[in-house]
């Protein structure tokens, strides 16, 4: 069975890649399932993409109140 997706609103690009991808959050219609909240490598034509993560409403939510007080500078991250 192939997978089908729908782009459903394009709501921002987080990164660039050297390979011609870019990392995108987006809304996106897997199979014709409820749209959600989608972060993933696609190529410019959005045709290809690589493994990524979608979140409903709720998790989205959830997301965003662990993430909102959290000073990126207080991670030990690049």
């Amino acid at each position: 069975m192939a997978i089908t997706f729908k782009i459903i609103k394009q709501l921002g690009i987080l990164s660039d890649k050297q390979n011609g991808f870019k990392k995108e959050i987006n809304i996106v219609s897997w199979n014709d399932r409820d749209p959600k909240i989608d972060i993933r490598d696609w190529n410019e034509a959005h045709e290809r993409m690589k493994k990524g993560i979608t979140l409903n409403k709720e998790e989205f939510e959830a997301l965003k109140k662990i993430t909102g007080g959290i000073d990126s500078d207080s991670l030990e991250i690049e």
